[in-house]
C-alpha cells in the first residue's frame, strides 16, 4: 500500500533547561494569573483540594497579589522589562547553547509555571525533530515541591503526543563538586570585595513544610549536605542553615531566616553575609526577601554590616557547571 506519509524532522537531541517562573509583568492582573497557577499546584499546597481553592480563590488571589507585585516591582529589571529569573535563565541557556549546540543538540530553556511553558516548549522541540529529551531542572536540591513537579509537567505532556521522545531526567546536583565550587568561588569573590570580616554566612535556602519532610521528602538532608560541603572549604568562617519564605500557618522546615537574622546581633553576630545557594538565579527571594527585607530587619536588630552573594546567575562557573551536567546525559 503507498501512503505519503507527513514529513517529519527526526535524529536530534533536545535539552530544556527548567526554571520555577514568573508573572510576565508587575501588574496585578499578571501577579494573580500567576500565583494561580502556582499555588493551585497539588505537589506546592498538600492540603484538601476543595478546601484550598476555597481559600485560594475568595482569600488569596484577592489579597495577596498586590503584596507580590510590590515586591516584584523592587526587584523587576526596568531596562530589559523581565523578571532576574527569566534573564538570567534565559541567558544561562544561551551561553550553554552557544557553546554545546550542533545540528543535532538543540538546548533550549522553559518555566514550570508562567511563560514560556514546559508545554509549548516540548512541542516546538519535538517539532524541530528531537526524538530525545533531557530535562535539566534547576533546582540543586530536590524536593517535590521543585523538581517532581517540574517531571508532572513533562509528563502530562509527553501522554498527549503520539511519537514520545525518550527521556532523561536530572534529578539533583546538591554535592556535584563543579556546583560546590562554583558557590565557593562566589563566596570569595564577594569576600574580596567588602572591607569587613564577616562573623557568620548563613546559607538560606527555600523553605517546605515540615509535614513535607515527615512524609520523606529529602529536601532537607540535601540543603544541610551543601552547606557541609562548602563549610570544608572555610574553616574560620561559620556558615550556617536556614530556610526561608515560608507561607501559612503550619510549621516550615527550621531555623527561619528572619527569626535568625533578628537574633543574630543578640549573639554578638553583627557582620553578615547571606547566599542563597538552592536558587540558581536571582529572583524575589533572593533579591527582594533578603537582599531588601532580610538587611533591613538584621540592621534594625543592631546588625553593623550585611550584604548578600548573588546567585550563581549566568557566571563562567555555572554555565561550566550546566555544560558538564547535560553533558553527561548526552554522550
Amino acid at each position: 500500500m503507498n501512503i505519503d506519509h507527513p514529513k517529519i524532522n527526526y535524529g536530534k537531541t533536545g535539552v530544556l533547561i527548567i526554571n520555577l517562573g514568573t508573572p510576565d509583568s508587575t501588574s496585578w492582573l499578571d501577579i494573580r494569573k500567576y500565583l494561580k497557577e502556582f499555588l493551585s499546584d497539588r505537589r506546592v499546597i498538600e492540603v484538601n483540594p476543595i478546601l484550598w481553592q476555597i481559600i485560594l480563590n475568595v482569600f488569596i488571589l484577592n489579597l495577596r497579589p498586590s503584596k507580590t507585585a510590590k515586591a516584584y516591582k523592587e526587584i523587576w529589571m526596568k531596562k530589559e522589562n523581565v523578571s532576574p529569573l527569566l534573564y538570567y535563565t534565559q541567558k544561562q541557556a544561551e551561553k550553554v547553547r552557544n557553546i554545546m549546540s550542533n545540528e543535532k543538540l538543540i538546548i533550549d530553556f522553559a518555566m514550570r509555571y508562567g511563560n514560556p511553558s514546559i508545554k509549548s516548549k516540548i512541542k516546538k522541540l519535538h517539532d524541530d525533530g528531537c526524538e530525545n529529551l533531557i530535562i535539566l531542572p534547576l533546582y540543586p536540591q530536590y524536593a517535590a515541591a521543585t523538581t517532581a513537579t517540574v517531571c508532572d509537567e513533562v509528563y502530562r505532556t509527553l501522554m498527549n503526543m503520539r511519537w514520545q521522545p525518550s527521556l532523561k531526567i536530572i534529578p539533583h546536583y546538591e554535592s556535584e563538586p563543579l556546583y560546590i565550587d562554583a558557590l565557593v568561588n562566589s563566596i570569595n569573590n564577594k569576600l574580596k570585595k567588602i572591607n569587613w570580616k564577616p562573623d557568620l554566612i548563613l546559607a538560606s535556602y527555600h523553605g517546605i513544610p515540615k509535614k513535607y519532610f515527615d512524609k520523606g521528602d529529602p529536601y532537607h538532608c540535601y540543603c544541610h549536605k551543601t552547606t557541609r560541603l562548602i563549610s570544608e572549604k572555610f574553616n574560620s568562617i561559620e556558615i550556617r542553615t536556614t530556610f526561608q519564605s515560608r507561607f501559612g500557618p503550619q510549621e516550615w522546615l527550621k531555623p527561619y531566616t528572619d527569626k535568625t537574622l533578628e537574633n543574630l546581633p543578640k549573639e554578638g553576630k553583627k557582620n553578615v553575609l547571606a547566599i542563597c545557594p538552592g536558587f540558581s538565579s536571582d529572583c524575589v527571594e533572593t533579591l527582594e526577601e533578603i537582599l531588601i527585607q532580610g538587611k533591613e530587619s538584621f540592621m534594625e536588630a543592631g546588625g553593623e554590616n550585611f550584604d548578600m552573594i548573588p546567585c550563581l546567575n549566568d557566571n563562567e562557573d555555572h554555565i561550566n557547571l550546566i555544560k558538564n551536567l547535560i553533558r553527561r546525559n548526552v554522550y
